[in-house]
């Protein structure tokens, strides 16, 4: 044997062993073998090919490698488009790697090569012939090598290298083809050779006996639905529908196992006939059978025991939800009624109120207190009356309505079904599903619903509905009038603290992987989030702010477990770190505040005035600037206002030109000065009566020169004849008020009502001035006016109803019709209603 050292580039290969006589192509795309073959030398036309232990290593090092591989002469070299490099091989000799040097960012390896004996004993042929038996055995149980490879390698000439070519050619293991590429000994690698061959021939015979034993049930089974198709049609064709009957027996075992009304029996006995009149396969039977099905599935009798326990039925109530006082009286009053009168029927409620004010929730929370099933389906955006009742049957895929099928997933005949988004249908050429609703919520005619897929009557009467809207202005006025209304208005900053506190932190700290003694937020801190993180009715977006703050802190406990776990190297020792988050720590946690609180004016301004306004995320304030200059009488509105608002203002500077002299303003002054209305934040719209007396009062200021009190908040309608019209929004607009600061505020006299049931929910502390014209609002708060009570600086004292102030004019307008508001509503901001 001789042997000679050499220096070549070294090319690890992964799932492939490289043999001697071998030709293929070699895909070159790791980083180190790209570097590796750019670094060859023109003239270099050897490399050395060598396996890696552990093919799942992406850069191999040299203990990772093979000791034995093959010298290869390199017959091509193509870069691909990627950067990757195609190298065509041949396999020379084997060698082994002595050791790796590393020439840049390549790899070159010094090797021993390995020569074998010339002279071929008989034995060693004979041997060499019997192997190619073999493997032309396992050629003819094989099909998926191709039988030119035997060809092949009958003419390689030395049993050396028939044995690389059949090493080469068999989808052995890594691991035994690189032992027979190690096996020198020509005689000993033939030997191992037939063994593994012998071993394959066994194998593939094996999964041959399999795969036919599976065809032959394959065939089994064809033969035998062929059989009792045949059978099937023999029968029907003399009238025997035994063997069709299986199916419709197994429906009425089905329809026997529930309580179902007697017209509904038979109505399911009679499509089981039928079905079993029809080929099983016809697209008609399925239609039938899926109609039985639904017959069957659908409650008609089950229904849930109320749970007749007016204090259980408190405690979950207060458990769930805080505040909402007349909500949970309504709820405990129907079980009153329902204990009293077993045969009531189902109520319709209505929830109005901005997102975020917990109106879904209630409602589960209203079937706990009743332990009744909870089932709820969204509306929003529905503009099909097949939603509704349901599709016919005529059609390909009908199914019923959507009542329906909630009515088959609660599984009861007297669940709490509530209807969300009740105000964002929509009409279309398809129907209008709001008018399909009215059969669903009329206590008269809900006994009969008719659903256009079961086409029988469904008693819809014990249903709990439940409607849940954000404004009543988009729902038609006959679906409103069927049910009852429930304004939830909004919470105030003591009742999202104590929501926040009480509910939302807790379960955003549990679902973060958090408990108490790992996170802590002070009052401070929750009180910081509520008044400069959101701007809300609800607290939706507050929830939102805490489970954000609860995941940073999670983020930074397991970054800091894990670097205690690195410096104490592997001891896992959980320890529970509290984090107590400050109020002056909270921008380092969720950022810098996403909103400034409103700043009311801080001093009493000519031609200023504070309003109130209602939008879909509660109140806010609405400034109204007027400004007055020499001109021709012309009136400037600007700040993007609505048609309402407008004639509004034309109705306030018509009663300012009535009251002229009353006020001390020239008779000519709409000849000879220009007026212009403002209000701030002109890009958003704005629209509603409420903003009619603060227009009219700012412009009263600004023709007098009276400066308008600062600390005053008002709203309301206002007339030609000065009358001051009411307004809706109070709850939301005295929130506003309150949660900026201002202390008093203006309501017209015919809102007073509106006041006593807020305050019967929770006093605001607010000091509520009533009053019925202009005259008392121009007297009350321009700053001559002393006659309005002022609350003490920083905290201002509830006061009773009956402690309310209503400032009347000398010249009290005639009564006359109520107007009732408008239903325009503000995309986002002040809307003035």
């Amino acid at each position: 044997m001789k042997a000679e050292t050499g220096l070549l580039p070294c090319l690890p290969v992964r799932d492939m062993v490289f043999f001697p006589h071998m030709i293929s192509p070699v895909f070159v795309s790791r980083g180190r073998s790209i570097a590796t073959i750019e670094s060859m030398p023109p003239q270099a036309q050897q490399i050395f090919v060598v396996a890696q232990r552990d093919s799942r290593v992406e850069e191999a090092e040299p203990e990772n490698l093979y000791e034995v591989g093959t010298v290869a002469e390199v017959l091509q070299v193509l870069r691909l488009s990627d950067g990757t490099f195609k190298v065509l091989l041949e396999g020379v000799q084997r060698a082994r790697l002595v050791g790796c040097q590393t020439n840049g960012d390549g790899t070159w390896a010094e090797v021993l090569s390995i020569d074998e004996k010339e002279d071929i004993p008989p034995e060693t042929a004979a041997q060499c012939r019997d192997l190619l038996f073999h493997f032309e055995d396992y050629l003819r149980i094989n099909h998926r090598i191709p039988h030119e490879v035997y060809a092949a390698v009958e003419n390689m000439g030395t049993p050396s290298s028939v044995a690389d070519a059949i090493a080469a050619s068999v989808s052995f293991k890594l691991s035994e083809k690189q032992r027979l590429l190690e096996c020198v000994n020509v005689e000993e690698r033939i030997a191992a050779l037939r063994g593994l061959l012998d071993g394959e021939i066994e194998l593939l015979k094996m999964e041959r006996k399999v795969r036919g034993r599976v065809r032959q049930q394959m065939d089994h089974n064809q033969k035998e639905f062929y059989l009792t198709e045949q059978l099937k049609a023999i029968q029907r064709e003399l009238g025997q529908v035994d063997g069709v009957a299986t199916e419709g027996e197994e429906l009425r075992q089905r329809a026997e196992k529930v309580l179902l009304p007697k017209e509904i029996t038979e109505r399911v006995e009679k499509e089981i006939r039928r079905l079993e009149m029809m080929a099983p396969l016809s697209a008609e039977s399925s239609v039938v059978r899926g109609y039985v099905e639904w017959l069957i599935d659908v409650p008609w009798k089950e229904r849930t025991r109320d749970q007749n326990n007016l204090t259980v039925a408190r405690d979950v109530l207060e458990r769930d939800h805080f505040g909402l006082k007349k909500v949970k009286e309504r709820i405990l009053e129907h079980l009153a009624v329902k204990i009293l009168n077993k045969a009531i029927r189902g109520p319709i409620l209505c929830f109005v109120g901005p997102p975020g004010v917990g109106k879904t929730s209630l409602g589960r929370s209203i079937a706990g207190a009743l332990g009744r099933k909870f089932v709820r389906v969204s509306l929003g955006g529905i503009r099909d009356e097949a939603e509704i009742r349901g599709h016919r049957r005529t059609y390909i895929g009908a199914l019923p309505g959507r009542i329906i099928q909630s009515m088959k997933k609660a599984g009861t005949l007297n669940p709490v079904f509530m209807l969300d988004e009740v105000d964002k249908m929509s009409a279309d050429f398809r129907g209008d599903p709001a008018s399909a609703l009215l059969e669903v919520l009329d206590p008269e005619q809900n006994r009969h619903f008719s659903d256009h897929y079961l086409e029988v009557d469904y008693d819809l009467s014990r249903v709990f509905f439940i409607a849940t809207a954000n404004t009543t202005d988009a729902i038609p006025g006959p679906l409103l009038d069927r049910m009852e209304i429930i304004r939830i208005a909004g919470y105030s900053e003591e009742e999202k603290y104590e929501i926040a506190r009480r509910f939302l932190f807790p379960r955003q700290r549990k679902e973060n992987g958090l408990d108490e003694k790992m996170l802590e937020v002070e009052d401070a801190t929750i009180l910081r989030i509520i008044r400069e993180y959101t701007r809300e009715a609800g607290v939706r977006n507050l929830e939102r702010e805490l489970g954000n703050l609860s995941r940073k802190v999670a983020r930074r406990l397991v970054e800091k477990r894990r670097e205690k776990k690195a410096a104490k190297k592997g001891r896992a020792r959980k320890d529970k770190q509290l984090v107590r988050i400050t109020a002056a720590a909270l921008e380092t946690y969720i950022g810098i505040p996403r909103f400034i609180p409103e700043r009311p004016e801080s001093r009493a301004e000519v031609g200023v005035a504070t309003g109130l306004a209602w939008t879909s995320a509660g109140g806010v304030l609405l400034p109204v600037e007027v400004g007055v200059y020499d001109g021709k009488g012309v009136l400037t509105l600007t700040g993007k206002l609505g048609e309402v608002m407008k004639e509004s203002a034309r109705a306030g500077l018509s009663w300012l030109r009535m009251r002229a002299k009353e006020l001390g303003i020239p008779a000519n002054f709409h000849e000879k000065k220009d007026i212009h209305i403002h209000l701030p934040e002109g890009a958003i719209s704005k629209d509603g009566p409420s903003a009619g007396v603060t227009m009219a009062l700012a412009m009263a200021s600004a023709l007098t020169g009276r400066k308008v009190r600062h600390d005053v908040a008002i709203s309301g309608e206002v007339t030609l004849r000065g009358r001051v019209l009411p307004v809706g929004g109070v709850k939301e607009k005295m929130l506003a008020a309150r949660r900026n600061g201002i202390p008093n505020v203006i309501f017209p006299k015919e809102n007073e009502k509106d006041v006593r049931e807020v305050e019967e929910e929770g006093p605001l502390g607010m000091n509520v001035i009533f009053v019925e014209s202009m005259d008392d609002i121009v007297s009350a708060c321009l700053t001559a006016a002393k006659n309005m009570p002022v609350a003490s600086k920083g905290k201002a004292s509830a006061i009773r109803p009956r402690q309310r102030k209503t400032v009347s004019s000398a010249r009290k307008a005639p009564p006359s019709g109520t107007k009732k508001e408008t239903g325009r509503t503000r995309r986002i901001s002040p809307g003035g209603r």
